[in-house]
């Protein structure tokens, strides 16, 4: 009687470990984990890459990148939602020299982050329903979404017990501020946003 080969049941990943070798088949792509589900967002088209070169060189004007505050693109930060959960906004206003607020996975403590900005891409329903309600959670103060789809521009404000208490909608032809909380004014025009002159 011949013994049959015994075969080792292969180790399952961990989801940030799935999370990492998705990156690593799509260079270029955005990986996030929100509510234990990963979500992968396509590289940036030309408009919307174009319309977040816009909005910093309009942050840097305001003055938000010399001195308490820095602001980037791909910045990840750590929810407290769940284990492995975490976000990489298209944009982003922290605290200067937040280094090492690192939380681990390159992605950082919410408690730096004053603004998180959204272009809406292919994953629509996950920038106007999950993101408000993850960043609202981690305490992130204004969250702006650009709603290239709908023409608009939406500035949630006073996150509490995991929604946003104030939902500005601006629409074409419309210009509005933003809270100076951020670190600056900064005054933005809507049609600029959403059409993302060159």
């Amino acid at each position: 009687m011949s013994a049959a080969a015994v075969e080792e049941p292969m180790e399952q990943p961990t989801l940030l470990g799935a999370a990492e070798l998705i990156s690593k088949q799509f260079p270029g792509y955005r990986v996030e984990i929100i509510g234990s589900q990963i979500a992968v967002t396509p590289a940036p088209d030309i408009p919307r890459s174009r319309s977040l070169t816009r909005l910093m060189k309009l942050f840097f004007a305001a003055g938000l990148d010399d001195g308490e505050t820095e602001v980037f693109q791909g910045v990840g930060i750590w929810l407290p939602d769940g284990p492995s959960d975490f976000v990489v906004p298209d944009l982003a206003v922290l605290d200067a020299g937040s280094d090492d607020r690192l939380s681990g996975y390159n992605c950082y403590d919410p408690a730096v982050f004053r603004l998180v900005l959204e272009v809406t891409s292919s994953n629509l329903s996950d920038d106007l329903k999950r993101k408000p309600t993850v960043y609202a959670s981690a305490g992130v103060p204004v969250y702006v979404i650009v709603d290239r789809a709908d023409q608009r521009v939406m500035v949630l404000t006073e996150p509490q017990d995991g929604e946003y208490r104030v939902h500005a909608v601006h629409h074409p032809g419309q210009s509005f501020t933003l809270p100076e909380s951020i670190g600056a004014p900064v005054t933005l025009s809507v049609d600029d946003v959403l059409t993302a002159k060159k």
